[in-house]
C-alpha cells in the first residue's frame, strides 16, 4: 500500500473515522494497529519481525540507560542498543554487498569463489526507523529525552504509518508529546492536510512519474546515448527525484495533519541553495540534521585539534556514511563522497573566496547569488548521475559521453527534437512544462516552504475552492499512466 494507490485512498478515511469515534485513551491503539496493518500491506512478513525487534530493543535499552547512574554503565548500554539496531540494519540491507565485495577480494587472492552471497531482500523503511531508534537512544543517553514508559506509545512513535516508509526521521521530543495529546477536530488542520496531500500527489503522479519515463529510457540503456540525451536525462532526474521525494513528504505531512500531528518538513526549495552545505540544510532536512547532530558534530569535536583538516575529515566520513545509508552499492558511496568533497573544498577555499568576492565587489549582489545557485545546482545534478546510474560502468559512460556529439545534435533541428523527447510525447512534455511552472510559481516564489498553502487559506472562500477544484481536476486528468514506485522506496 502506497500513498498514491486506491488501497490507501480507502485505508486513510477508514482509519481516520475509527480514530475519530474512539475515546482518547484508546486512540493510540487505533493508530498503532493502523500503522502495523499499513506496514504489513507490503506483504513481507519478516519486516514486521524486524520492526518489532527494533521497537523492543530500543525500548528496553532506553530504560536501561536511564536507570543507570554510572556513566560507564550508561555508555555500555547505549552502545549495545545502538549496536543491535545497526546489526539489524546491516543484516537487512548490506549483507549481500559486504559478502559480494569480500568474496571478490578472496577470489583475487585464492582464485575461486569462497563465500556464498545471500540474496537481496526487501528492506523498505528499515533505514528510516533504525536511524530514528538510534536518535532516541542518543537523546536518552545525553539526558535530552526521558525514556518512554508506555510501550504502546513508544511502538507508535517508531511505526507511525505516514512516516514509516520514507520518513521524516522524527525526534522523540517532537513526536511523542503529539501522539499523547487529546484529539480535537480542527477544521484548518483537516483542510490544510488534505490540500498538502493533494499537492504532493500532484507533484508525484503528474510530474515525477512522467519524468521517470524519460529518465528510465536513457539510464536504462545508457550505451545507446551520447551528448544531449544524457544531459537532458540527468537534469530531468534532478527534477524527478525532488518532485517524487518532496511529493511523498507532502503526502506524509498532510496525512499526519489530519490527526493534528505535525511532522518535520523535509524540504525547503533545495535547488535555490547557494552552496552544497546550504543544499543539505534544505534537502531531506530530517536526515541531514540527524547526520549533523549524531555524526558530524561528534566527529568534529573529536578532531577539533586538527582544526580545519578535522572538519574536512569529519565531512568526508559523514557523507561516506550518508552514501552507504542510501544504498548498498559503490555508486551511492561515490555520490556521498562527492558531496563530502564539495563541502570539504568549500571549507578550504572559503578564505580565498572571500578575498576574490571582495576584490570584485560582488558581495551582496544578485549576480553573485544567481551564479552560486547555478553552480550549486549543477554540482548536485552531476552527483545525481552516480545516485541514479545502475552501475559504476554506466556512470562512467555518462560522465565521459556527456558532451560527445553535442555540437551535431544542437545543429540539427530533427536530431535536437528527438533528443529531447526520449520516450515522451508532445502532450506529456506540455503537461510537464505547465506543471513545473505551477510548482515554481507556488513554491519557489515564497520565502518559506509551504507558504503558498498558508497564503491560499487567507484568500476568499470562492477563490480557494476554485483552486481546490482545479488542483484535483489536474491530478485526475493528467496523472501519468502506469504508476511509478517512489524513488526512496529503495532505501
Amino acid at each position: 500500500m502506497v500513498f498514491n494507490s486506491v488501497e490507501y485512498f480507502l485505508f486513510l478515511p477508514a482509519i481516520y473515522l475509527i480514530f475519530y469515534f474512539t475515546p482518547d485513551r484508546f486512540r493510540w491503539i487505533v493508530l498503532l494497529s493502523g500503522s502495523i496493518f499499513f506496514y504489513a500491506s507490503l506483504m513481507q512478513p519478516y519486516l514486521l519481525l524486524v520492526l518489532f525487534g527494533v521497537m523492543l530493543t530500543t525500548y528496553v535499552f532506553g530504560k536501561l540507560i536511564a536507570v543507570r547512574s554510572e556513566e560507564k554503565e550508561k555508555k555500555i548500554f547505549f552502545w549495545i542498543g545502538t549496536g543491535i539496531n545497526l546489526a539489524i540494519l546491516v543484516g537487512m540491507k548490506y549483507l549481500p554487498f559486504i559478502t559480494e565485495n569480500l568474496d571478490l577480494l578472496l577470489k583475487a587472492i585464492f582464485g575461486k569463489s569462497i563465500i556464498p552471497i545471500p540474496p537481496v531482500i526487501v528492506s523498505i523503511g528499515v533505514s528510516f526507523y533504525v536511524f530514528q531508534a538510534i536518535s532516541y537512544l542518543s537523546d536518552v543517553y545525553l539526558e535530552i529525552q526521558e525514556p518512554e514508559r508506555h510501550f504502546g506509545y513508544f511502538a507508535l512513535y517508531i511505526s507511525f504509518f505516514p512516516k514509516i516508509l520514507q520518513g521524516p526521521i522524527e525526534r522523540a521530543n517532537s513526536l511523542l508529546p503529539q501522539l499523547k495529546k487529546p484529539y480535537e477536530f480542527n477544521y484548518d488542520n483537516m483542510r490544510s492536510g488534505l490540500l498538502l496531500f493533494t499537492w504532493g500527489l500532484f507533484k508525484k503522479v503528474v510530474i515525477a512519474d512522467r519524468l521517470a519515463v524519460l529518465v528510465n529510457t536513457v539510464y536504462g540503456n545508457v550505451s545507446a546515448y551520447t551528448g544531449l540525451p544524457l544531459i537532458v536525462a540527468t537534469y530531468a532526474y534532478a527534477i524527478q527525484i525532488y518532485m517524487d521525494f518532496s511529493g511523498y513528504t507532502d503526502m506524509a505531512l498532510g496525512t499526519a495533519r489530519l490527526f493534528n500531528i505535525n511532522l518535520t518538513d523535509n524540504f525547503n526549495r533545495p535547488y535555490l541553495a547557494t552552496s552544497v552545505a546550504e543544499f543539505w540544510r534544505r534537502w531531506h532536512i530530517s536526515f541531514s540534521s540527524w547526520l549533523q547532530d549524531y555524526l558530524f558534530k561528534p566527529l568534529q569535536m573529536r578532531m577539533r585539534n586538527w582544526k580545519t583538516w578535522g572538519t574536512v575529515l569529519a565531512l568526508l566520513i559523514t557523507f561516506f556514511i550518508s552514501g552507504l545509508w542510501h544504498g548498498a552499492a559503490w555508486t551511492f558511496v561515490i555520490w556521498g563522497l562527492l558531496h563530502g568533497l564539495y563541502m570539504a573544498v568549500a571549507v578550504l577555499y572559503k578564505p580565498l573566496q572571500k578575498k576574490i568576492y571582495k576584490k570584485l565587489k560582488l558581495n551582496g549582489t544578485k549576480i553573485l547569488k544567481l551564479w552560486k545557485i547555478f553552480i550549486t545546482f549543477n554540482l548536485v545534478s552531476f552527483a545525481w548521475i552516480f545516485f541514479r546510474a545502475e552501475s559504476l560502468g554506466d556512470s562512467g559512460w555518462i560522465i565521459t559521453k556527456l558532451f560527445t556529439g553535442l555540437r551535431a545534435q544542437l545543429g540539427s533541428l530533427s536530431v535536437l527534437t528527438e533528443s529531447l523527447k526520449l520516450g515522451l510525447g508532445k502532450f506529456d512534455l506540455a503537461v510537464i512544462a505547465v506543471s513545473l511552472v505551477i510548482v515554481m510559481v507556488f513554491e519557489f516564489t515564497n520565502k518559506a516552504n509551504n507558504e503558498h498553502l498558508l497564503r491560499l487559506q487567507e484568500k476568499p472562500i470562492y477563490f480557494r475552492w476554485i483552486v481546490y477544484y482545479l488542483l484535483v481536476m489536474w491530478v485526475a486528468l493528467f496523472s501519468a499512466t502506469g504508476s511509478q514506485e517512489f524513488v526512496y522506496f529503495r532505501f
